[in-house]
């Protein structure tokens, strides 16, 4: 079973990767963290800071975003191509199909999180460094010299250009975390915000996959945007006034409340990030997170393979 599972996931994967808007949303995402040095530059003595922050804002949208293209139009793509129905044919489950999927774009959206992760980290040790040339001369060789490297390892060998990616996202992680010792604040909270980011886009994707078991892509899609925003606003909609919406609109709140999960633990003020909250540790804070993640994840998972056992393809 983990075999099926495993083949449909790196297949799932390797078609993302090679999809131009993935592409592209990617460049967009590494522009956005580069200009993060502009706005900085305009904080004096804050640089670091609105460069960390930026930065993890910038991971978590656009995770947002690569999780809901992939979710809400791998499968439909399949559909489409008529590629699904040999796959089915074979000895593998319709629930293992889906789960394949599922974690196929996880997949791809923790390689990206790495290597946008460790674009900030690098930005933020060279910012952390100060007039160090020393140290600036290290990130800068660092990052282009395994940026080169991988470069090579592409040309010369076909199939890294696909899977290559991964170990140069961890790379590129593991390059930050070293280098961006100088920036120690700056570091946890782009790791912590990172970490929680992944937890919330876990939901986010079995929220994708659940409606794209039974929906077109546009429609997964709003249907899966619709459950981000509540989910963000989820302690906001369980305390509305009743003086200012009334009692009908305060019950639905709390009943959305309720029946959506909450993605407002997934972003946690930065003195929590940091280590600065006195009655919260970050790791039994990112603890409870990973419950939420899996329970959450698990659940809709289990809706949609139901669903999608149900469907008829005819």
């Amino acid at each position: 079973m983990f075999g099926r599972i495993g083949v449909i996931a790196l297949n799932t994967y390797r078609e993302a990767v090679r999809a131009r808007i993935l592409l592209g949303l990617a460049v967009v995402a590494f522009f956005v963290s580069l200009y993060s040095l502009v706005v900085g530059a305009f904080t004096l003595k804050n640089a670091p800071r609105v460069v960390s922050d930026l930065g993890a804002a910038s991971i978590s949208i656009f995770s947002l975003l690569v999780a809901i293209v992939i979710g809400a139009t791998s499968l439909y793509r399949e559909l489409e191509q008529k590629t699904l129905f040999p796959i089915l044919a074979r000895p593998i489950r319709r629930s293992e199909y889906l789960v394949g999927k599922y974690l196929g774009t996880l997949l791809t959206i923790v390689v990206f999180v790495m290597a946008d992760a460790g674009l900030v980290l690098l930005l933020s040790a060279g910012l952390g460094a100060g007039d160090s040339a020393a140290h600036l001369s290290r990130i800068a060789g660092g990052g282009l010299g395994w940026l080169v490297l991988m470069g090579l390892v592409g040309w010369r060998i076909p199939s890294m250009r696909t899977y290559g990616v991964i170990p140069w996202a961890a790379g590129m992680l593991v390059l930050g975390v070293v280098l961006s010792g100088v920036a120690p604040d700056e570091r946890r909270v782009v790791l912590a915000s990172s970490v929680l980011t992944l937890l919330e886009i876990a939901i986010v994707a079995a929220a994708a996959t659940l409606f794209a078991s039974f929906s077109t892509p546009f429609l997964s899609a709003l249907l899966t945007l619709g459950v981000w925003i509540v989910g963000r606003q989820a302690d906001s909609l369980s305390r509305l006034p009743v003086k200012q919406f009334g009692q009908q609109i305060h019950d639905m709140g709390v009943v959305l409340s309720k029946i959506v999960p909450n993605l407002q633990i997934f972003v946690p003020p930065r003195p929590l990030l940091v280590g600065a909250a006195i009655d919260v540790k970050l790791s039994s804070y990112l603890g409870m997170a990973s419950l939420t993640s899996l329970g959450w994840s698990m659940g809709l998972l289990a809706v949609a393979a139901l669903v999608f056992n149900e469907r008829d393809f005819l």
